[in-house]
Parts: C-alpha cells; sequence; structure tokens
C-alpha cells in the first residue's frame, strides 16, 4: 500500500526550495571570496536532498531504491573525479 504524502508537506518543501533559489541568487551578488561555490555547492545539494526525498518519494520508498540513487551518486562521483583528474593533469603533458 502506498502512503500519501499530505499536501502541507509539499507546500513546505516548495516553500524552502523557493527561499533557497533566493538565498542562491542573493549569495551570488555577495563576495564571499573563496566561499562563493562551497556556499553555492551547500545550497544545490541542500535542494537537491529535498527533491529527491520529498517529490521523488525515496522517503517512503524501499532499501532497494534508495541503495539504486545512492549507488548512481556513488558513480557520478567516480565520474567527475575521473573528469576533473583529466583536467588538471592535462598542463603536465609536454607536446612536441
Amino acid at each position: 500500500m502506498e502512503t500519501v504524502t499530505p499536501v502541507r508537506t509539499y507546500a513546505v518543501v516548495l516553500t524552502t526550495l523557493l527561499g533557497l533559489t533566493a538565498l542562491t541568487t542573493g549569495i551570488a551578488f555577495v563576495d564571499l571570496g573563496r566561499l562563493n561555490a562551497p556556499v553555492a555547492l551547500v545550497i544545490a545539494v541542500t535542494k537537491a536532498v529535498l527533491v529527491s526525498l520529498v517529490f521523488m518519494h525515496l522517503r517512503e520508498s524501499t532499501r532497494l531504491t534508495v541503495a539504486v540513487a545512492l549507488s548512481a551518486l556513488f558513480w557520478l562521483g567516480i565520474m567527475i573525479t575521473l573528469v576533473m583528474t583529466d583536467y588538471v593533469t592535462r598542463s603536465l603533458l609536454t607536446y612536441g
């Protein structure tokens, strides 16, 4: 049997997502130095977690579905690591 998520939950999450979007926009106009990217990434990850848990119903899903979602994130991390490794080591190559 499927669980029914109350409309109030959707409204709270929607309001939170809109607030975080406004915060992201506001932070873009503030010079935080080296913290600009980390702050933006923390806000983006928070929004992604909210969307995954509530709108994709991972909160009420089986453990297998959660494991598949986490393994997808794991492989995404591997791919990003490989791409960044390639990008960073390009300057080490000598072209003759």
